[in-house]
Order: structure tokens, then sequence, then C-alpha cells
């Protein structure tokens, strides 16, 4: 037990550690101040920028910055769905695939240029190295420096800047943060065991005889993006804990580290665009003490096992079921947390078996979406309940609204309302609802009982549906698994297109909602500090910002992880 927790706790302080000097050099980056990189990045930006006619010194408004976005992004899934449909003609497929359904395809895409990387298939069966690289990997970095680029423009506005440039800021979060820490990371996987090559699968032979084939492939640097960029799809279809993708307790580190690092530091970057490092440190403080909270409850869950099974043995025993040994319990609940956290989806151990705290903890991770976030747009939704907190504290005390010295009036309260309080529940609880009231052609025979599909009855099931919607209008594309989501189940249809709106929904109203309050929010001008003047940098407001997160999000989400995990835990005890 003492060895699971020593685990955990150097693995925490190793992030603490790298937030400032990550978050610090994030900051050099957006504010176009000289970084080491220089000498070697900016001529391979200047041609960037030449041969796609950017215009550097341009600054966009928030529909401006939007439309780009949009715009960037169809042009993106365009390209890569056509590789998919085309994947039987095109080279660097030893294993001669044909193109997935075209739902499938449709799916995956949406999935992948959203930062989503939900997975309604078997990357090792379905999608050839060539579609994997050029399609799949391709998406891992523009979705990511997307999320950072959205990010970066609403601190911006929040600080009274100038939203900035779409395009300056999608490549500069390649060429600056993104692939230079991806080549690090790739070779130091590849290092410690993670394959790299462009070979076929490999032939063994079997103690009994048979012939095996061993799925592989260019997995090491598709492993890093998929962590360091909050992306989450596996290159095979059990993700980090396939041997391949994660193969020791020193990989695991550094994609657990790699997961959470961006994020974390995001919100220090904050601090020095606000010139507040203070009240950097408490929001920091304050998610990190959620994020703490959920980590020792999920682990306490998970070595505390099953009641069922340790009454049968006569002797408690860690609930090891869907883990790998070589992770154990501490590893494998310090990632699901994380990874549900930082909306990355990628997993060392099977969600679904684990023990209902876990479940709680993970679905409420997706539910709010802050602790830490998605890539970029997690600090922004972090301080939009800032916003929120302050518009409730000033009502309660009969102080005028305003955060770091501009008014929050009726547009930005109606903005972060919105975004916060009306999509993100909408996304989830209709297609939930409508998945678990109508059978959606599920066949009779094979499944007499379960409707869309769902394989679990009773609480679990419950929150296997929920969980697919949540992780989908999250983005962040883990799964409690058992859905028949994928071809040719006949129910592979229906999750594949639901799941597709909750993906765009999820993914791209909060941006542009965001923007516009970001662009708001840059025109206002500053009002100085007076005697009245609400302080939002002090441990009292981050104590009630705490509480705002928290009621919000059990307000609206408690009857589900109460009929959820909630009620299978009491289940389990009885």
């Amino acid at each position: 037990m003492l060895q699971g927790w020593i685990q955990i706790t150097l693995t925490l302080a190793i992030v603490v550690a790298i937030t400032p000097l990550l978050g610090s050099y994030m900051a050099r980056v957006y504010l176009h101040q000289r970084t080491l990189l220089d000498p070697i990045l900016r001529p391979v930006e200047r041609v960037i920028y030449a041969l796609s006619g950017i215009n550097i010194q341009e600054s966009m408004t928030g529909w401006q910055y939007a439309r780009s976005l949009l715009l960037s992004n169809l042009v993106m899934a365009i390209l890569v769905y056509l590789i998919f449909m085309g994947q039987g003609f095109l080279p660097l497929n030893p294993t001669t695939l044909s193109a997935p359904t075209w739902d499938t395809a449709l799916h995956t895409t949406i999935s992948f240029v959203t930062n989503t990387n939900q997975q309604h298939y078997s990357g090792e069966t379905t999608f050839s190295y060539f579609s994997q690289m050029m399609g799949l990997g391709f998406l891992m970095f523009t979705s990511a420096a997307t999320g950072l680029a959205v990010g970066i423009a609403f601190i911006r506005g929040l600080t009274g800047r100038s939203l900035g440039n779409f395009y300056v800021d999608l490549t500069r979060s390649i060429t600056r943060i993104l692939l230079p820490l991806s080549i690090v990371g790739a070779v130091l996987l590849l290092m410690l065991g993670v394959p790299e090559t462009l070979d076929g699968a490999a032939i063994a032979t079997t103690l009994e005889g048979a012939t095996q084939a061993i799925a592989r492939g260019p997995v090491a640097h598709f492993e890093i993006i998929k962590e360091l960029g909050e992306n989450g799809g596996g290159f095979f279809a059990i993700n980090s804990a396939h041997p391949f993708e994660n193969p020791n307790a020193a990989t695991n580190l550094i994609e657990t580290v790699a997961m959470i690092a961006i994020p974390t530091s995001l919100i220090y970057t904050y601090g020095v665009f606000a010139n507040n490092r203070k009240q950097a440190w408490l929001v920091y403080g304050m998610v990190f003490a959620i994020y703490l909270g959920f980590v020792i409850i999920t682990a306490i869950g998970e070595y505390g096992g099953n009641p069922t099974i340790n009454a049968l043995l006569g002797t408690p025993q860690p609930n090891l079921e869907g883990k790998e040994v070589r992770f154990g319990w501490a590893q494998s609940a310090l990632f699901a947390v994380t990874t549900t956290g930082t909306m990355c989806g990628a997993v060392n151990a099977l969600i679904d078996s684990f023990m209902p705290p876990g479940g709680f903890v993970t679905l409420s991770n997706l539910f709010l979406q802050i602790v830490w976030g998605g890539q970029g747009t997690g600090t922004a939704y972090l301080f939009v309940y800032l916003i929120l907190a302050v518009f409730v504290t000033g009502l309660m005390v009969g102080r005028t609204p305003e955060f770091l010295g501009r008014k929050i009036e009726k547009r930005e309260v109606v903005l972060a309302s919105f975004m916060v309080l009306l999509v993100h529940p909408i996304l989830i609880l209709i297609p939930g609802a409508i998945a678990l009231q109508f059978p959606l052609g599920v066949n009779a025979l094979a499944f007499p009982d379960q409707f869309a599909g769902i394989s679990n009855p009773g609480f679990h099931g419950l929150s296997q549906v929920i969980y697919e919607y949540a992780s989908a209008a999250a983005n962040n594309g883990s799964g409690l698994e058992g859905l028949a989501d994928s071809q040719p189940a006949a129910t592979g249809l229906w999750w594949n297109l639901s799941a597709s709106v909750a993906l765009l929904g999820g993914r791209y109203i909060p941006i542009i909602a965001l923007l516009l309050l970001a662009d708001s929010l840059s025109r206002k001008q500053p009002v100085p500090e007076t005697a009245g003047t609400l302080r939002t940098d002090t441990p009292l407001f981050t104590g009630v910002t705490a509480g705002v997160i928290l009621i919000l999000g059990a307000l609206t989400f408690f009857p589900i992880l109460a009929l959820g995990p909630i009620a299978e835990a009491f289940s389990l005890g009885g």
C-alpha cells in the first residue's frame, strides 16, 4: 500500500515542479519574446507564413478568429476523411486493410479533429500505417494546437489584449511547444521499449505450434503526441494498457506527466499574462486540491477492492480486474483520474472495471471539465467559472462584478452561462435519454433484454450510456466500453452518428462562446480599483469559486451520479 501512495506522490511532485518552467516558456512563446529555439524555428515559421500567405501582424476579432478556426478544421477533416476512405489504395498498408465503413470513418474524423479521439474501432485491425500517421497523427497535432490557440486567445482577451491571429497561434503551438516536446518524448519512449517501425506484423510460433501475428507499427511518436496533446487515441485497441504503447513503469510515468504538463502549466502562463502570479497559484491550488481529492477517492476504492470478492476470499484484496499488474492499483487509479481530468482519454486500465468511487470520479471529471480540462480550452473554462463566481459574489455582497478591472455585464454572463450551464448538459442528457429509451435497431435475438446494445444492466448500464456522451461532449474520448458501438454491430450506426453530434457541439459551440466572451472583455475599458472592488486573488474568493464549481456541477449532474455510481456503490455494499 505504502509503495502505491509513494508512486502517486512522486508523480504529482514532478508535475508541480514542471509547472512554472513550462508555464513561463509558453508565456514567452505567446508573448513573442525570445526563446532558446528561436534560431532554429524562426526561419521555419517564416517559410510557413510565406507559403500560406499569413499576415503575422494581423490581429483578429472574436468572430474572425472563430471563422478561421472552423474553416481550417473543416479542411483538415475533409482531407483526413478522404485518406480513410482511400486507405485501400494508399501506401504503408502492410496488412492490406480496406476502407472502414463510411460512418466509422466519419465518426473517427470528427472525433480526432475535435481533439477527442473517441474510438469505435480497433486501431491495429482498422487503419493502415498511412492512415494512422498521416490522418490520425496529423490531427493529433493540429487539434491540440487548435485548443492551445483558443486557450491563449481567451487569456489575451481576459487580460485586455487583442486576441491575436489564429494561424500564427496554431503554427507556434506546433513548432514551439508540441513538436519539440514530442521529439524528446518519442526518443525517451523508444529507448524504454516502445516500438517505431514500418514493418508489418511479426509472425511468431506459439508453444502449441500455432502461428500468431503480433501487430506493431510506428508507435513511439504516435504515443507521445497522444498524451502530450491530450488526444488519447490508441494505436492499438487497448490503448496505453498495451505493452507496445506503455511497456513499463518508466513509460507510464512519462505518459502520465505528459498528459498533465501543458494544462497545469497554462494556468501559470495566465499568471504571467495577467502579471498576477499569486492568483495563478491560488487557482492552481484550488484545482490541484479537487484533483488530489479525486485521486484519493479513486485510489482508496481500488485498494479496498470489491466487497463481494473480498467476502469470498475472506481477506481484502485490491481490485485488479481490468488492470495491468505492472501498473497495479495506484498507477491505474492516478492514470484514470488524470486522463479524464485533462480530457486526454488514454487509458492504462479498463475504466469500466473500476469500483464505483472511480466511476463517480471519472464521470465528475467529464461533467466539470476543469480538473485540469482540455488542451487550452480547460484553462478557459476554469476562468469562465471565475467570472461566474465574480458575478454571483458581487450579487451577494452588493458590489459591481469586476474581473481584472473589467465589468462583468449581461453579455459576459449570458455567454458564460450558455457555455457552462446549458450546452454541456444538453449534449449529454438528451442523447443519453434517447439511447436508454429506444431499442434503436438492436437485434432482438442477440440482445433480447438490452437497449441500444448496452451490455450492463441496472446502474452500471446507465453510467455506460451517459459516459459515452459525456466523453464525447467533453472531448475526452475514453469509454466505459461494453456498448455495441463498432461495426458490424447493429447499433454501430446509431452510436457513430449520435456521438458525432455531441463531439461537434461539445467542441465548437463552447469555443465560439469563449472567443466572443474574450473579445467582449478585451474591448472593455479597465476600471480603476476602489475600496469597493472585489479582489479575486485571495484565498477566500478562490474558495468561493471552488464552491460555485462544485455546486453547479452537482446541481446539474447529481441525479445521474446518484442513479449511476452512487447507487452501484450501495448495491455492492449491500
